[in-house]
């Protein structure tokens, strides 16, 4: 006697509906300058926590360009948990940025954090970041969901996936579609870290979500000797790319020098993950490494 299966019931729609893959079965990419995220290429941005001065600026921000990097980080613009701690230099801080554009070629990533700044940092940033602190700031998200420009928003650090997404869904209900996600870890029991990496966040943003995802490393755990393997990891599980921390002199930056890496150090990443790449489905392009660039000058 033959027996057919009953028709499955169809997947109720989640709040976050422009955010969710069953409206958007197809992975979202968007160019960001010369390079795309979303599909091959492992996207790496990097550079200081915060903006200091020109030279710090300037020097880290060549320093990961010629290893590989594809966007330049760094905060001028700084929540800290503490009213005494380095908040910042504001629109210095993005002047100094966008000098380390013109001198490197590369676009810049960074956090705003007020709706009143908004169109000052849009006309200095490539990306506007939303920081985890800031990533049910409904104001705010509906604020940047009107720019032109892609938007980074950070997980919450007690946020679960869905909360994440329906933050995202403020965004894109605001006529802005290009927003990538970021894993940077969440508050847990655990203090052995700064906070605890997620990686299953990113499986589970890929099924529930057809936008890019990276994964924060620097942030996770606290501790530049953490942000090389958690980094190979974040690759092994399909994120889309990284945002690192390296500053050209952890021991006395101004905010978070003990999750830097050195310029060194961050150099001996990018080769090992550009290594590895390929297993994983992805590749990194050497654009911006050192050797391209010499030939570049000899031609």
């Amino acid at each position: 006697m033959e027996t057919s299966n009953p028709p499955k019931a169809p997947k109720k729609m989640p709040s976050y509906k422009q955010a969710s893959r069953l409206t958007h079965p197809e992975n979202s990419t968007f160019s960001l300058g010369p390079f795309a995220i979303g599909g091959p290429e492992f996207i790496i941005m990097a550079g200081p926590c915060s903006v200091e001065a020109d030279p710090q600026m300037l020097g880290t921000a060549w320093d990961v360009k010629i290893s590989g990097a594809h966007i330049i980080r760094g905060g001028a613009f700084k929540p800290r948990s503490s009213p005494y701690s380095f908040q910042g230099l504001a629109e210095e801080g993005l002047k100094m940025l966008a000098k380390a554009r013109e001198l490197t070629g590369l676009g810049i990533v960074t956090e705003v954090m007020d709706s009143g700044d908004v169109d000052l940092v849009e006309s200095y940033a490539d990306i506007l970041q939303i920081g985890a602190r800031n990533s049910q700031n409904f104001s705010l998200l509906k604020r940047v969901g009107r720019c032109k420009k892609p938007v980074l928003l950070k997980r919450g650090l007690m946020n679960t996936v869905d909360e994440l997404l329906s933050s995202a869904e403020y965004i894109l209900a605001g006529g802005n579609e290009k927003v990538i996600l970021c894993e940077r870890g969440i508050r847990t029991f655990e203090t052995s870290t700064r906070n605890t990496l997620d990686l299953s966040s990113v499986l589970t943003i890929k099924e529930k979500s057809h936008l890019p995802v990276i994964v924060d490393p620097s942030h996770a755990s606290g501790k530049a000797h953490y942000v090389a393997p958690l980094s190979k990891a974040a690759l092994a599980v399909g994120a889309d790319g990284l945002m690192i921390e390296v500053h050209c002199a952890p021991e006395i930056a101004l905010c978070d020098g003990e999750e830097s890496l050195t310029p060194a150090q961050f150099k001996e990443l990018m080769q090992n993950l550009a290594e590895i790449a390929p297993f994983f489905g992805r590749r990194i392009s050497t654009l911006n490494s050192q050797e391209h660039l010499m030939a570049e000058n000899q031609g």
